[in-house]
């Protein structure tokens, strides 16, 4: 047996939450449509070691040869093709790694989130969902660990994301936490799951996306459905409060992600013999990269799914809707973010009216 600690060497230092617990005592369904996703999400729970094959070897080399959604295809530059195949195996398998390993840690924070979730807010049938979400994102942190561990190891969580977390954990506003995991962390997720399950070639990784996206599908909806009951109850203070947050939470992502995304991605880099100035000197070719990225696809995922999800919650203002278009110019041009917030937001996509639908590419 092995030796048990309270305390143990790989845990972080707590730190205090400051979440409401409100009991209801109303026990019949107010909400309908969350009460219908709490009776879907019971009814679609799925095992790990029943559901998905562990005993499958990773096809290192299909992971090699499918994009795996990086903002520049490094695959296409005249340095990646000289490389190796060896090294080209081995550079894939540890920067899909790391990139899974912030889903992984992103899972946690959600499995956080979900339980306080069950305490938080005030309605029946919300606290019955959160409680279904608690299970599904522990299941999600059992099979990315799993997974990665099967791949290369567990890389630490990214300054931004974890800032992103502890935000949506620390705030005492269950809507914040609703909108900062539901809505923008989520909503990242889904559409990341998406662009990677339609272009790996790696069974079992494409079997474990597959179930863990039907997860996430309901927990986008959840908070969709509550949040766009519950902004219209708000006063304009409030309101604008909740947009701001969201706002943080999707700047935080776009404006720093990248600077700390690239230095981790030296490491790996170099872990395995690549030099990063020969890569980068490579990425001159990066004008026909950029065209090939933008052609077919219009927008990325905050302007293809966070920013319309947050416009059908009504939360997207005219002054906020300003100072999305402003970051994201800033970050990729008129191009992506067109002229105008006015051509900009005219242009964004709806969110799909069926997201398990449009996450399996059976829809738009």
């Amino acid at each position: 047996m092995k030796e048990f600690n309270l305390n143990t060497p790989t845990q972080d230092a707590g730190y205090k939450t400051a979440t409401q617990v409100v009991f209801q005592w109303n026990y019949d369904p107010e909400v309908e449509e969350l009460r219908n996703l709490y009776v879907k999400a019971a009814e679609s729970q799925w095992v790990s070691e029943r559901d998905l094959d562990w005993s499958a070897a990773i096809d290192v080399e299909k992971f090699a040869t499918s994009p795996l959604g990086n903002p520049v295809r490094l695959d296409k530059t005249a340095y990646w093709k000289s490389l190796p195949k060896e090294t080209v195996i081995e550079l894939t398998r540890r920067t899909v790694a790391f990139r899974l390993s912030q889903f992984l840690h992103g899972e946690q924070g959600a499995l956080m989130v979900a339980g306080q979730l069950v305490n938080a807010v005030p309605h029946t049938d919300a606290k019955f969902y959160a409680a279904t979400q608690t299970m599904d994102e522990a299941r999600h942190v059992e099979v990315f660990s799993k997974y990665i561990r099967k791949l290369d190891e567990v890389r630490p969580i990214g300054p931004v994301l974890k800032g992103i977390l502890d935000e949506t954990l620390e705030t005492g506003d269950w809507m914040k936490k609703l909108v900062g995991m539901q809505i923008v962390v989520e909503g990242l997720s889904l559409y990341a799951f998406r662009e990677m399950r339609a272009m790996t070639d790696e069974p079992l990784f494409k079997q474990l996306l597959t179930y863990v996206a039907k997860d996430e599908s309901r927990h986008h909806a959840y908070g969709v459905q509550y949040i766009e009951r519950c902004v219209p109850c708000l006063s304009d203070n409030d309101r604008i409060e909740l947009e701001d947050f969201a706002l943080e939470c999707a700047r935080s992502l776009i404006d720093r992600n990248s600077l700390g995304f690239l230095t981790a991605l030296f490491q790996i880099w170099q872990e395995v013999g690549v030099d990063p100035v020969a890569m980068l000197s490579s990425l001159q070719e990066r004008a026909e990269l950029m065209r090939e990225l933008t052609h077919g696809r219009r927008f990325g995922p905050v302007q293809g799914f966070v920013i319309p999800t947050l416009r059908r919650c009504g939360l997207m203002s005219e002054r906020v809707a300003k100072h999305f278009h402003d970051f994201l110019q800033q970050n990729f041009g008129k191009r992506i973010a067109r002229a105008n917030v006015e051509e900009f937001m005219q242009c964004l996509p709806d969110l799909p009216a069926d997201t398990v639908q449009w996450m399996f590419g059976e829809t738009e």
